[in-house]
């Protein structure tokens, strides 16, 4: 008993603490990036949903996930950062001030939006009167995102109570978050009716990878996202629905992203090294591949792929 209480403790702290997370990478001691939600923008289980995908979630909290959101962690800085302000934000919040215990905040040093779906920015409702009463926490936005926040109510009282403050963000222009971590936002196109939408580019000190959650389909993008796999270690990509037809009381193209089908096709003549490098995130509560036991989800693991989990660290 004597020798197995130290590895429970170790395995405990790699995951800094969430009941859910299962880390399946080595993660720098130092800097690193935590996958702290991997659902699309309603969760998992949705509201509502009484269907086979969600009716056992309920009751069922082991089994539940978070919005997709991730964590990056410089120790030697002190600091973290989150990328998206979801509805899970209280819990993510805390999750990521776990990996770094010596602050004395469990406030982020700043947040970065993706675009203006509920999803991604909501979250910043917790950092108003109502709830913490936050000081002037950064959150860095692109133009159409940062005057969506300062002329739409509620948000617009964020700004003018100073419980954030809005940071410029530039497509193409590097943001340094400190001496071990830079960050560059890209356009990608998406529906967007409020704001314009990007991803992400993250350097660390050996490392560099790619965030994108949202984007309408592959082939409407200007880059070659295959040539933007090949020049990182690590991309967590658009996974939001496995295939067509998966919402059938709904018209799919009205919310277009690449299906996992149509994605592994693009991918299929990438060298095995770099299929490795794909991490698909951001699931609809319909999407098969959340389930660990479906067939879509084995098939995406012996071809390669990974799927993101909550927990999971992935060094820089």
């Amino acid at each position: 008993m004597k020798k197995i209480l130290p590895i429970l403790l170790l395995l405990s702290l790699y995951a800094c603490t969430t009941e859910q997370a299962k880390p399946v990478q080595t993660a720098s001691d130092n800097v690193f990036m935590v996958v702290l939600g991997i659902a699309q923008d309603a969760g998992y289980p949705q509201a509502a949903c009484t269907k086979v995908c969600c009716k056992d979630l309920w009751n069922n909290t082991a089994h539940r996930r978070q919005v997709t959101c991730l964590g990056l962690v410089d120790k030697e800085a002190e600091k973290v950062w989150l990328l998206e302000a979801t509805p899970d934000i209280k819990f993510q919040m805390e999750q990521l001030a776990a990996c770094l215990p010596s602050r004395e905040t469990h406030l982020p040093d700043g947040i970065l939006l993706t675009h203006a779906h509920i999803g991604h920015y909501t979250g910043l409702m917790h950092l108003g009167r109502e709830a913490i009463g936050a000081k002037e926490v950064p959150v860095f936005a692109m133009p159409r995102m940062k005057n969506f926040l300062q002329t739409q109510e509620p948000w617009a009282q964020l700004v003018r109570l100073k419980n954030i403050a809005i940071q410029n963000l530039q497509a193409d222009s590097t943001l340094v978050l400190s001496k071990n971590l830079k960050i560059t936002p890209f356009l990608v196109p998406h529906r967007d009716e409020l704001s314009e939408t990007v991803g992400y580019r993250i350097e660390g000190p050996s490392k560099k990878g790619l965030f994108i959650p949202d984007i309408d389909k592959w082939n409407k993008w200007e880059r070659s996202i295959k040539k933007e796999i090949q020049e990182v270690d690590f991309a967590y990509l658009d996974g939001t629905f496995f295939k067509n037809g998966e919402i059938p009381n709904r018209d799919m193209s009205l919310i277009p992203h690449p299906f996992i089908e149509e994605s592994v096709a693009l991918f299929d003549d990438l060298a095995m090294e770099e299929k490795k490098k794909i991490t698909f995130i951001h699931f609809n509560h319909t999407n098969p591949a959340l389930n660990p036991k479906s067939a879509e989800r084995l098939e995406l693991l012996a071809k390669g792929y990974r799927l993101a989990e909550e927990g999971e660290r992935q060094g820089l």
